[in-house]
């Protein structure tokens, strides 16, 4: 890293400290592409890459407060990244091996009207808390991930920023985080799984 990066980072950390949104944001932009790449090989999902990757700086957010005591931020980054995708990797094994134990054992009573039923559970309660989501805010996070286009892509058909359409998608993502562990106790990405799946 350049000597100018170090600084503009150390610029946008402080600012990140003290809650200025403009800091997060510039640290967003100058380490998400490589975060991104360095959980997909843990992954090996794109789609799932980039929800782990936005929950992780949801989690650098949250976390700000402790930041003025890390020596260094990019270190402290990519462990909470590996930590966080591990963690959630964990979670989708052993929910994974359950449902296929459950499916073992009652694989004679198992029909696809069940499994439409508990998908339509699930896309019930996205569509109720996306409703909850300015217009705006819905329109990007059912382009992106409905219809699995490109930040650049959704930018270009709107005719806005690329760094609006990246704040809507955190926006939205803290939104259904909070409320998908508060309903059903798992992460955004497992939960997401069930819907889009981790392969599309």
């Amino acid at each position: 890293m350049s000597t100018s990066a170090v600084h503009n980072e150390k610029d946008l950390l402080q600012q990140l400290i003290a809650g200025d949104e403009r800091g997060f944001a510039g640290l967003y932009d100058l380490y998400s592409p490589s975060i991104q790449k360095f959980i997909l090989r843990y992954v090996n999902s794109s789609p799932l890459s980039e929800d782990l990757t936005q929950e992780v700086f949801i989690k650098i957010w949250e976390n700000r407060s402790i930041l003025a005591g890390v020596k260094s931020f990019k270190a402290y980054l990519f462990v909470t990244a590996r930590n966080h995708t591990l963690n959630s990797m964990k979670v989708i094994f052993r929910s994974e091996v359950a449902i296929g134990e459950v499916v073992d054992s009652f694989v004679h009573l198992r029909n696809e009207t069940e499994e439409q039923l508990m998908h339509k559970e699930y896309l019930v309660f996205l569509r109720k808390i996306l409703d909850s989501l300015p217009e705006r805010t819905r329109e990007i996070f059912r382009l992106c991930r409905d219809q699995e286009k490109s930040y650049d892509e959704v930018a270009k058909s709107l005719n806005i920023s690329r760094n609006a359409v990246k704040n809507h998608m955190v926006q939205s993502m803290k939104v259904l985080r909070s409320a998908v562990k508060s309903e059903y106790g798992i992460s955004l990405s497992l939960f997401l799984s069930f819907i889009f799946g981790l392969h599309r």
